[in-house]
């Protein structure tokens, strides 16, 4: 999904040891899979994808995701929940996927293309929780998601501004693997990123306001979608 943060000593060490995937990942040639009609409908809600939102489970769907986010509310996107807050969140995500709407693959769906905000996470690495407070990104993270060009990005805003590229293979029809390629210290120096920095995301609940998605090292990511129509062309597209 996203994600699925960025401070740069926590760039720095996943430069060095890849400890945590936060994002989605794919090759230069992942929209060679796709189909035409995914493609044109990169900007358009499909009426089969809103059908699945607001037909018959949307009651339900919508008291899910109210709990979620109450269960988030108040944890600093993780970084202070208690062991209890960690339970209760992870129990009111698990009783939102169950309710997934784009079961027939979130991969298929435009739904999840756009620049999403991390809303919670349980990576610690992302979050610079073990870090002291100077040195956590303060303001909003966010993940950009280009299915078609097998694209991600992570990036922070204040105070330090760090991004994270990335290239997705799908795996799955909701799953890719990611390979981050280049990390921006301060959002501008650029550090080509190691071999072993990779990972996997799995996205288990989509819809067009909400995002649930597990990562290959037992980590949740709850994102809120804040751009739908954010792209990130490769160089080669001009």
């Amino acid at each position: 999904m996203a994600s699925a943060a960025m401070s740069s000593s926590a760039l720095s060490a996943r430069v060095a040891s890849s400890k945590d995937a936060r994002c989605l990942s794919s090759s230069r040639g992942a929209s060679a899979g796709m189909p035409a009609s995914y493609r044109a409908a990169r900007h358009r809600r499909s009426p089969v994808e809103t059908s699945a939102i607001f037909g018959g489970g949307a009651a339900k769907r919508d008291a899910a995701k109210t709990a979620l986010l109450d269960a988030i509310e108040g944890t600093n996107r993780g970084v202070s929940a208690s062991d209890e807050d960690v339970d209760a969140v992870e129990a009111a995500a698990s009783a939102l996927e169950r309710l997934n709407p784009t079961r027939a693959g979130a991969l298929r769906s435009p739904l999840v293309n756009g620049e999403w905000e991390l809303l919670y996470t349980t990576s610690a690495s992302i979050l610079g929780a073990n870090k002291p407070p100077f040195a956590r990104p303060i303001g909003p993270i966010y993940q950009t998601i280009d299915v078609a060009r097998g694209r991600a990005r992570n990036r922070e805003t204040f105070p330090f501004y760090n991004a994270v590229d990335a290239d997705l293979t799908p795996t799955s029809k909701s799953a890719v693997n990611v390979q981050f390629v280049k990390f921006f210290i301060l959002g501008f120096l650029p550090i080509t990123a190691p071999e072993s920095a990779k990972g996997a995301l799995d996205i288990t609940y989509l819809d067009d306001e909400l995002r649930v998605s597990r990562g290959d090292k037992g980590n949740l990511f709850v994102l809120r979608m804040h751009d739908p129509s954010v792209e990130l062309p490769r160089p080669e597209d001009d």
